[in-house]
Formats: structure tokens, sequence, C-alpha cells
């Protein structure tokens, strides 16, 4: 920026000015605190924000979330976050359009193998059931208990050892994948499950 020939530059004279305009109605006795206060009270009059956390990346800034006769009517950035301190991305800003938006699918939609047609006639706990009984069925046929050491191209312990094999209990046909706003008591007991089933392949976004 150039300075003017005073020397004073424009952006120095404004910070003065603004400086000099609040010292002023402090000086008469006008403190703006109780005012901005009240504002910040009453931005959004009869709702209840609820802390959250952005579904998006894995740096996981706050949320408030308004909510008013149990639906959603405003997100914005939480400045108690030590994260994101009030801060949004404009991915994490428009978290509203992704919360309330009339395309946002509120039911199962399930394709049976070889159909061309999405069935929505089915219930979440029928999804459930289908899941759970999915991943036993695929852990139970799959389920290996030891292999050799040349199927793990591992060296062999000794000489003499040719049938020796290495326990491992393990499955390589499920996969586990989180996402950034899973917690750590979420994440903790997913990798408890996933380990008690044998799952190898675990991962989460939130890792990055």
């Amino acid at each position: 920026m150039i300075p003017s020939p005073s020397g004073l530059s424009r952006r120095d004279f404004l910070r003065t000015s603004a400086g000099f305009s609040l010292g002023g109605l402090l000086g008469l006795g006008l403190d703006l605190r109780a005012a901005q206060e009240e504002t910040r009270r009453f931005r959004i009059a009869g709702v209840k924000e609820v802390p959250s956390v952005c579904p998006y990346c894995a740096v996981g800034c706050g949320q408030l979330v308004a909510v008013r006769d149990g639906r959603i009517i405003n997100i914005e950035g939480n400045p108690e976050s030590p994260i994101s301190q009030g801060t949004l991305c404009p991915k994490g800003a428009a978290t509203y359009q992704l919360a309330v938006n009339p395309l946002r699918l509120t039911k199962v939609w399930y394709r049976a193998p070889g159909a061309t047609e999405w069935d929505k006639t089915k219930t979440l706990d029928w999804a459930m059931d289908r899941i759970a009984r999915l991943v036993k069925e695929t852990r139970d046929e799959s389920f290996v208990e030891t292999r050799s050491y040349e199927e793990l191209g591992l060296p062999l312990p000794s000489v003499s050892a040719q049938q020796a094999r290495k326990r491992v209990n393990h499955t390589l046909r499920i996969g586990s994948l989180g996402g950034a706003t899973m917690d750590n008591e979420w994440n903790y007991v997913q990798c408890k499950l996933m380990r008690a089933l044998g799952v190898v392949f675990i991962e989460n976004q939130a890792r990055i």
C-alpha cells in the first residue's frame, strides 16, 4: 500500500478512526459489550444450539446446530471449538444443505442381485438384519485359523519346520471403512468388533 504524503496510510487512518470512535463512545459511558452479548443471545430466538462436528474432512471442525421444534434451522461454526474456533470452510459452511435437503435419502433403498430397479419398501430393521446375517455368513465361510509360512511370504522358523504354520485367525473377505465423524469411543468399539471378527482390512478416513 502506497502511503499518503502525510505518511499515514489508508489502513492506519481507518484503524485510528475506529479506535477514536470506540474510545469516544466508552468515554461517554456507552459500553457496547452488553449490547453485543444481547445481540448474540437473540441471534436466532427460541432455538436450542447443539454442539456437533462437521461431517466432511478429517479436521473435525466444531459446529453449532440450531434446532427449533425438533427441526434444524441453522448450522454454523462453534467459536468454542479448540480446532476451528468458529471458522468453517465453504464445504463445512454448507452443511445445512446436506442435513435439510429434499433430495436426501430417508429410507432404505435395496437392489437385489440382478435387479434393475430399487426396492424402497424395505425397513431399516430389515436392512440391519440382512447386513448382520451376510457378515456372519461371509465370516464363517472365509475364516482361516492358520496359514503356512510360504503362503504368508515369511521365512521358515527352522529348516526342519517344513509343515510349520502360523496362527492368523482372520478373514480377507470383509473390510471396515470409518469416517471422520466417528469419535474416540465409536472408533474403539468399531475396532474391537472388527478385530473380534478377524477383519484385517480396517481403515479410517480421519487418519489423514
